[in-house]
């Protein structure tokens, strides 16, 4: 049996207690990031905070890439978020 659980986490500091809390049973999370933004100061907060509490499996979905003509922008977006983990 699998079960799973949506838990949005938003960048918002008020928000990580229940982040950690929730993080520290998964056994894996998408994060999400927005080809049109680029990664945010609170990817990076996510990312740590994940691996921090052992999450054992990242997945990373980019998303909103229509709205990116240019394809090397996406590719430096992809890159950003490569260093990051």
């Amino acid at each position: 049996n699998r079960h799973y659980a949506h838990v949005d986490c938003p960048g918002h500091a008020d928000y990580v207690k229940n982040m950690i809390t929730g993080a520290a049973q998964m056994d894996g999370a998408i994060l999400v990031v927005a080809a049109s933004d680029g990664p945010m100061p609170q990817t990076k907060e996510h990312i740590l905070l994940a691996k921090q509490v052992n999450v054992p499996s990242l997945t990373v979905f980019l998303n909103k890439c229509d709205a990116v003509d240019d394809e090397e922008l996406l590719e430096l977006v992809e890159m950003e978020v490569r260093e990051l983990l």
